[in-house]
């Protein structure tokens, strides 16, 4: 497995530490981003191929957290503040997915806190956003969506839990699956993750993680067809063998069940190397 990247960032930043920094252009979403970020999976494979119909690796997307995606955004984030920082932004309406049909820009924002004392660290942080979206020419609903989270590091060990919950957020995209259009009503949907990892002397990381993205019926669903959830159990090994060069293995067992419970299950055994350049 060799992963390579496109540029997906375009985007300019302007300010000093008196007043915060402002940036235009496109990057990785607000809300969302720092689950993905602290995933160890995001340098992996996590949920693969074929879990909700999709045809590339998942990481933890859909078992255990909403895809952030990279928007269009004018945002600002405050100074830092001993540790504490905030950024809110407007987001560009239609990101690509035919279900949503965004008339106005989205609103999304986080804050949070770092710290750290002698060989102890760590991160909390909180995200939310909120939409306006279209469905046709008479009805209209609100996406709205919140998460909490955090990281703390002991020397070599690390521990990550995260959560999330929305209403008409849907699973996996943001929007995917959070109305029934013929009801007229959201969906609610939550999950998280929680996830282990240990640097040995030998630079090799070894992580344990597990995640799950559950999804509600509203109205008329059929609890036959309708996704409950995606739950996801991981064991993988990372290495940076150079600056530029990760060595990667990883299991992954995906699970997923509908409402009348249908059931699912991909396991998925990857091997390969990751390159930065």
């Amino acid at each position: 497995m060799i992963q390579l990247q496109k540029n997906r960032q375009a985007f300019v930043t302007f300010g000093d530490k008196s007043w915060g920094s402002v940036k235009l252009g496109k990057d990785i979403g607000i809300f969302a981003s720092d689950a993905i970020l602290n995933d160890m999976t995001l340098l992996g494979v996590g949920a693969g191929a074929g879990q909700s119909g999709a045809k590339t690796t998942l990481g933890g997307i859909g078992s255990g957290y909403i895809y952030a995606a990279w928007k269009g955004q004018i945002a600002y984030t405050t100074p830092n503040f001993n540790g504490f920082q905030a950024t809110v932004g407007i987001t560009n309406p239609n990101q690509g997915l035919a279900t949503l049909n965004q008339d106005r820009f989205g609103l999304e924002g986080k804050a949070s806190y770092s710290f750290s004392a002698d060989n102890f660290s760590g991160k909390v942080w909180v995200s939310g956003a909120t939409y306006e979206n279209q469905y046709d020419e008479t009805h209209a609903y609100t996406i709205s969506a919140g998460d909490i989270g955090a990281t703390v590091t002991a020397g070599p060990a690390s521990l990550t839990g995260y959560w999330y919950n929305g209403k008409g957020l849907g699973t996996t995209i943001f929007g995917s699956q959070g109305y029934n259009g013929n009801s007229k009503t959201t969906r609610d949907s939550d999950g998280g993750y929680i996830q282990a990892t240990y640097a040995t002397p030998f630079k090799t990381k070894i992580g344990l993680a597990y995640g799950v993205s559950n999804l509600d019926m509203s109205g008329n669903d059929a609890a036959a067809t309708s996704l409950d959830s995606n739950e996801r159990y991981t064991v993988g090994l990372y290495h940076p063998l150079t600056k530029h060069l990760n060595l990667v293995a990883e299991y992954n067992n995906v699970h997923s069940e509908t409402h009348s419970g249908l059931q699912n299950e991909s396991k998925t055994y990857s091997a390969g190397g990751i390159l930065f350049f």
